[in-house]
């Protein structure tokens, strides 16, 4: 993204409403890369965001969910008549989408109104894997998987290596510890070859199973738990 404000990118983002990301700024509870936030500061798509641990504890009750998205659902808040996550889902909290997934592609989606969390899922800095299912419109080679494995170059630089499992003629399995803009699009063209179908079925431990289409639920104790565990992060300070 361009420069925003920082309240703007707050409320964009589903953490809080702008009013209450001014409160949190003037109280000097809110960081940007490190730094105490001020008013009208502006961010870039790259800088790190974290709310301190008063703000946190004052969103109370975070809640987590995870939904498998159906194709021509946004990631972002609905536009140019597009329908949003939020407005296929009916949960009381304010809660956001922890990363994207493209207009086309369905899913699994995390939701949840904890933003230390997201942070932590969401900055390429952490390398947290990812797990797609890719189908493409003609059988590929294996010459095409093992260059998309060891890495290819989009968006001026080369991608990172990626665990790459051939599923059949024309389907194949991919994990990735990045997120670039439409990475796995771009890598399947590098190759000759184009997306038909994308699905992404794992972020680390939490995985689809079984779940329906537009069907959305809690994460259950365990999952969170080891979630968390995962992350190295403390659950009783969130």
């Amino acid at each position: 993204m361009e420069e925003m404000r920082l309240q703007k990118y707050m409320s964009q983002a589903w953490i809080c409403s702008r009013r209450k990301a001014e409160d949190y700024i003037e109280r000097w509870l809110i960081t940007v890369n490190g730094e105490v936030a001020v008013i009208w500061q502006k961010i870039k798509w790259d800088d790190t965001v974290k709310l301190l641990d008063i703000a946190i504890q004052e969103q109370k009750n975070l809640v987590y969910y995870k939904i498998n998205k159906p194709r021509g659902i946004v990631t972002t808040c609905a536009g140019n008549w597009d329908t949003a996550i939020v407005d296929i889902i009916n949960i009381k909290e304010r809660v956001f989408p922890i990363g994207r997934l493209d207009k086309e592609t369905t899913g699994l989606l995390l939701l949840t109104n904890d933003w230390r969390l997201a942070n932590y899922l969401m900055h390429p800095k952490y390398g947290h894997s990812k797990e797609y299912v890719v189908e493409v419109f003609w059988p590929i080679e294996d010459k095409a998987l093992e260059k998309m494995s060891k890495g290819i170059f989009i968006l001026g630089s080369i991608t990172n290596e990626a665990k790459v499992t051939r599923l059949s003629s024309g389907t194949f399995s991919i994990v990735l510890t990045e997120g670039r803009n439409r990475q796995i699009r771009r890598m399947v063209e590098s190759v000759w070859h184009q997306v038909k179908k994308l699905k992404r079925i794992r972020i680390e431990n939490i995985d689809l199973w079984q779940m329906q289409l537009w069907e959305y639920k809690h994460l259950s104790h365990k999952e969170i738990n080891n979630l968390f565990k995962e992350l190295w992060l403390d659950r009783e300070k969130v």
